[in-house]
């Protein structure tokens, strides 16, 4: 929780950036190159406004979501201006850093120095978490009742057997996901005291003693944010349930309106769309580029290129604009301006303090 703001500015540097982009941004050049045809620019112009519109309020609606969900989260101790920071650089956090690793890394900081204390802002980034994961878990089976067979592409070219262990590799991961989400929940409200005790004698054990200095840590925020959170109310838990199914379902429903800008879609195939789009999530999640840059654009056509034929480089390069290079340059923005205010007003608290002390000894 302790960074300087140097150790921040390097996390945010111009170099984690950029490199991102230009990885990206050529994978997509080169697909281009590959695949490209001039009555592409036909069907952009051609593009179904009321679809290209409603990809941009899904985009909007789901932003608004998260913005409205670390207001009430946070129990409105962020302004909506606060919230609206916050959340930027949660995504900026995400998209420069390894997708393995995600913004929550930083965002329980960034609260922090939102003046939320830290106890407090451990369990509200512990919860964003949990409820994040829950999602994932009680969608996966909604998604293959309504896909069936169709949930994992046919990928032109690919062994079957390729295709099988991609299956299986999604089903390991949700239930490693889902795993962890009833772990966290049965540590935050059932038995806290008792997985503290588990994470300390886990890092007594000689394979594990490198990380107990880490677990102990763990171990401790675990037992504060479960203090926190079980002094709250229906109410609290409402909103935070219901803003978490608002902003991810409008996260997954985004690719579905931005095919259909282009392409004739059924009901059913907005459907299979919507679930292939969570295996999708995955193959980012494992990847070890920030924000997935290059293996988004690669594992694109797998799962979404049987919708949408030869365009689909074009519906790649517009996705990642809206969903990704959009955020970056937000949070190129946003970033300098608010590590100014925060540093500069712990300065000058620091002085306030440096001078008052001399005050205080002559007054003695």
């Amino acid at each position: 929780m302790a960074l300087t703001k140097e150790e921040l500015q390097k996390k945010f540097s111009a170099r984690r950036i950029i490199l991102p982009m230009l990885l990206g941004l050529g994978v997509i050049s080169y697909m281009l190159y590959r695949n490209y045809d001039p009555s592409q620019l036909e069907t952009l112009k051609q593009a179904n406004l009321f679809w290209a519109a409603m990809a941009l309020f899904v985009l909007f609606v789901r932003d608004f979501g998260y913005i409205y969900r670390i207001r009430y989260i946070t129990e409105k101790a962020l302004s909506w201006k606060q919230s609206f920071n916050v959340i930027m650089l949660w995504e900026f956090a995400s998209c420069v850093l390894p997708s393995v690793v995600g913004g929550s890394t930083v965002a329980a900081f960034i609260l922090f120095k939102e003046k939320i204390s830290l106890g407090k802002s451990i369990a509200q980034v512990m919860v964003t978490a949990m409820l994040d994961n829950l999602y994932f878990v009680l969608a996966v089976p909604a998604v293959l009742l309504l896909a069936q067979d169709q949930l994992l592409p046919e990928i032109k070219g690919i062994n079957p057997a390729l295709r099988s262990s991609i299956g299986i590799a999604f089903f390991v991961s949700y239930l490693l996901i889902a795993i962890y989400a009833f772990v966290m929940f049965y540590a935050l409200f059932i038995n806290p005291k008792g997985v503290k005790r588990l994470m300390i004698r886990v890092g007594q054990l000689r394979p594990f003693k490198r990380w107990r200095i880490a677990l102990f840590q763990h171990a401790n925020e675990l037992l504060i944010a479960s203090k926190h959170l079980k002094t709250k109310t229906l109410s609290y838990w409402l909103h935070a349930c219901g803003s978490t199914f608002f902003v991810w379902t409008a996260r997954y429903i985004i690719i579905g309106c931005l095919i259909a800008a282009f392409a004739d879609l059924s009901l059913s195939d907005h459907i299979l769309i919507f679930s292939r789009n969570l295996i999708y999530k995955i193959v980012l999640f494992v990847s070890v580029t920030p924000g997935g840059a290059g293996f988004a654009e690669l594992a694109f056509p797998a799962f979404f290129g049987v919708f949408i034929g030869s365009f689909t480089t074009i519906i790649i390069l517009l996705y990642r604009l809206l969903t990704y290079y959009l955020y970056l340059l937000i949070g190129a923005i946003v970033f300098p301006r608010w590590a100014a205010r925060i540093f500069s007003k712990e300065a000058s608290d620091n002085n306030t303090d440096t001078i008052k002390q001399p005050v205080q000894q002559r007054m003695a």
